[in-house]
């Protein structure tokens, strides 16, 4: 089984999505000040999720390599208003 290809998510939308989170791991709550952040997909490629912002969220590094390529229902995609 291949990986799915992955395409850059832009500068301005991760940005967004950082103050969004408001800097914050959406998992364990750690901040930009006490670890590293990325920016995660709630539904991952693997299983068909998009790049779209909405499937976009904040995770530290560590919350993030624990996930992996896995659903996790803690998390839900957000809507905008």
């Amino acid at each position: 089984m291949s990986k799915t290809p992955r395409i850059p998510i832009p500068y301005s939308v991760r940005e967004y999505v950082y103050k969004r989170d408001k800097y914050q791991c959406q998992s364990c709550g750690k901040t930009k000040q006490e670890i590293t952040l990325n920016i995660d997909h709630i539904i991952p490629l693997a299983l068909s999720g998009s790049n779209d912002i909405s499937n976009l969220q904040t995770l530290c590094v560590t919350c993030n390599s624990k996930k992996k390529h896995y659903l996790d229902p803690r998390f839900k995609r957000y809507y905008s208003n």
